[in-house]
């Protein structure tokens, strides 16, 4: 049966439209970007299948042109459309942190820290430098390392913090692990940066580690 002879409440349009995409599942979502089938199945059916194949809606998303490719029922085309909504997301979140804006809610923060560390391959540490109003400078990744750890380098930090006249500053870090709690050596770098920092009067505000789904900040932990 087609989707356009389903109830209306049950197709994903007009759902969506009803009740707002928060309502709808994942094959549902991912239906209304396919908004076609192929031969024998709708486009819901395809989307459930692609979910299946993949394991999650975020590995489909994650996937390399060649993995997305591979799948039955999706092209370069379909690819192409994807990762311009991803980087729209992107985006769209990064709106709220651009230059001159000031942070005022720390689970935005966090949001948008997330969205660009977290589907790294590898560690990537970076700073959001800020002035003394904690209006945003710049977002900067800095250090890039292995699957498990990145080295950092405080001289570079304090160069850069000198080189924005920044005021102030909010490291974070992804592990790709997908474990959101803080290392040691996260806690020990933290406090070197701390330090390096202090000497030309720029303040560490927090430093958030991005793990998959989740994000840990040290000083939400008091270990600042």
């Amino acid at each position: 049966m087609a989707i356009t002879d389903w109830p209306a409440d049950e197709r994903p349009r007009e759902k969506l439209l009803q009740k707002g995409a928060a309502a709808l599942s994942d094959a549902e979502l991912l239906a209304i970007f396919l908004r076609t089938g192929i031969i024998g199945k709708t486009a819901v059916d395809l989307a459930r299948d692609l979910l299946e194949e993949h394991g999650s809606l975020r590995a489909l998303l994650d996937a390399s042109q060649q993995q997305f490719c591979s799948s039955k029922g999706l092209g370069s085309a379909k690819f192409a459309q994807l990762q311009a909504v991803l980087e729209m997301g992107r985006r769209h979140s990064g709106e709220r942190l651009k230059r001159g804006a000031p942070l005022t809610n720390p689970a935005e923060t966090r949001h948008y820290l997330s969205l660009r560390l977290r589907d790294h391959q590898h560690e990537v540490f970076a700073c959001l430098f800020l002035d003394n109003r904690n209006r945003v400078i710049r977002f900067e990744e800095l250090f890039f390392g292995t699957l498990d750890s990145a080295s950092v380098y405080p001289r570079e930090v304090v160069k850069r913090a000198l080189h924005h006249n920044a005021a102030a500053v909010i490291f974070a870090h992804n592990h790709p692990s997908g474990f959101a709690e803080p290392s040691q050596a996260d806690h020990q770098i933290t406090q070197q940066l701390k330090s390096a920092l202090s000497l030309i009067g720029v303040r560490v505000l927090d430093h958030i580690i991005i793990g998959d789904g989740e994000q840990v900040s040290l000083a939400e932990r008091g270990a600042l």
